[in-house]
């Protein structure tokens, strides 16, 4: 029985701490998480461009070796 009450408070002070540590959070305003964003989007799509050209030109010179 006194298990469970420990086990309880020790839930509620888990609870608390997740709480106090959620309250600590700076959340960033839209204009930054926008400007990321965009950021983000970019640079992958600049990557995978690139990507996809190194393997086009791999590819054609493993074909040019093979015949």
């Amino acid at each position: 029985m006194a298990d469970a009450v420990k086990e309880k408070k020790q839930k509620k002070s888990w609870f608390k701490g997740l709480k106090s540590e959620f309250n600590k959070i700076i959340w960033t305003d839209k204009k930054t998480l926008g400007k990321q964003t965009v950021a983000v989007v970019a640079v992958s799509v600049v990557l995978g461009v690139i990507i996809a050209v190194v393997d086009n030109v791999v590819l054609q010179a493993v074909n040019l070796l093979i015949k």
